[in-house]
């Protein structure tokens, strides 16, 4: 079951995004689905029955808006560090290392691509619960993982 939700997902998300409906490019579609399919069906579907995992995509779907409002407020905080008259004064590269609360591989995928994907940060490495971040300056490092872990958590992790 699993691997045919997943299946399905990358499909049409495929169809959408490429935009390609002659025979060829279908075909070659499909394949390709079915082969991610086939190998990653445990990172997006992760144990639990068909319940739980409309419970988790509905939590995911309420943690996506937190997420773009978070990349809002660091796109503001780069663009103010950027046209800061002195900026290379306010630029301070951090490079923090933290462990994290989330058990899940998908939880921690969606963190170390949350960090990532928010000017400012990047996720250098993830080492078992230990993750490494490069941050833009003091003020982004000390605000990392932050509520956004908690967010993730909430949104992906097994009821406890």
């Amino acid at each position: 079951m699993a691997k045919i939700a997943t299946f399905l997902i990358m499909a049409v998300v495929w169809v959408v995004l490429s935009g390609m409906f002659d025979a060829f490019h279908l075909t070659l579609g499909i394949i390709c689905c079915g082969l991610v399919a086939h190998f990653s069906h445990g990172l997006l579907f992760w144990g639990g029955d068909a319940k739980s995992w409309s419970r988790g995509l509905v939590r995911w779907a309420l943690y996506v808006p937190s997420l773009l409002w978070e990349i809002v407020l660091a796109n503001i905080h780069v663009i103010r560090v950027v046209l800061h008259p002195r900026m290379l004064e306010i630029i301070d590269p951090q490079l923090i290392r933290f462990r994290t609360v989330l058990e899940r591989p998908i939880s921690k995928v969606t963190l170390a691509q949350s960090i990532t994907l928010t000017p400012g940060t990047i996720t250098v490495d993830i080492r078992g619960d230990e993750f490494t971040v490069h941050a833009l300056d003091r003020i982004v490092a000390e605000g990392c993982p932050g509520a956004m872990e908690e967010r993730i958590r909430k949104a992906l992790e097994e009821e406890r």
